[in-house]
């Protein structure tokens, strides 16, 4: 397994090793350890699998307080995943990142606590997975407005397929400042 740590502090790209023939392939998602001695020791608690037709975009998302750090991956077809820093205080507050994930590769994506989370389908059929350290509660969830202009990400599907809540996101900028999570230096964990 490689883990490589990206631009922005606590996302981390991890290849899976994948074993495959003739037949087909064999690849380990998750082993506690393996993970832990990467880096990644974080303690999963809760799976979720969603399905999306091409063109579906869901976020960006966030949950604060009890934020939610998420293992995501695709399973079948393909996404272009984002995750925005949103921890006040943070030296790359505003920042984005944003990785192809698809059936064939079989990359991960680590998006810790703190970032706004989203991604658009870009196939037909996509099968998206992500481990979560958090249960979800729908009443600390938040929601970053998709296409904030300040953010500038250029999302590779011009007219996306959107949930009412994400169509309602606010603007990174005008989000109330208490409703925001707060960086934590990795010197003071």
């Amino acid at each position: 397994m490689k883990t490589t740590k990206l631009k922005i502090e606590g996302l981390l790209l991890i290849e899976p090793k994948v074993f495959g023939d003739a037949r087909g392939f064999f690849v380990e998602t998750y082993n506690a350890k393996r993970y832990a001695d990467a880096g990644l020791a974080e303690q999963f608690v809760q799976d979720n699998l969603s399905f999306s037709a091409r063109g579906v975009l869901r976020g960006l998302h966030f949950q604060e307080p009890c934020g939610q750090g998420k293992l995501v991956s695709v399973l079948q077809g393909e996404v272009y995943d984002v995750a925005v820093d949103i921890r006040l205080g943070s030296p790359t507050f505003g920042q984005w990142l944003g990785v192809t994930l698809n059936g064939e590769n079989k990359h991960q994506f680590y998006v810790p606590p703190g970032f706004a989370h989203g991604f658009v389908a870009t196939r037909d059929d996509t099968f998206f997975s992500y481990k979560c350290t958090q249960l979800y509660q729908p009443e600390n969830e938040g929601s970053i407005l998709w296409n904030d202009p300040a953010l500038g990400i250029p999302w590779p599907v011009a007219e996306p397929s959107l949930a009412a809540k994400d169509k309602a996101g606010i603007c990174l900028a005008d989000f109330p400042r208490e409703r925001l999570p707060k960086y934590i230096r990795p010197a003071d964990l």
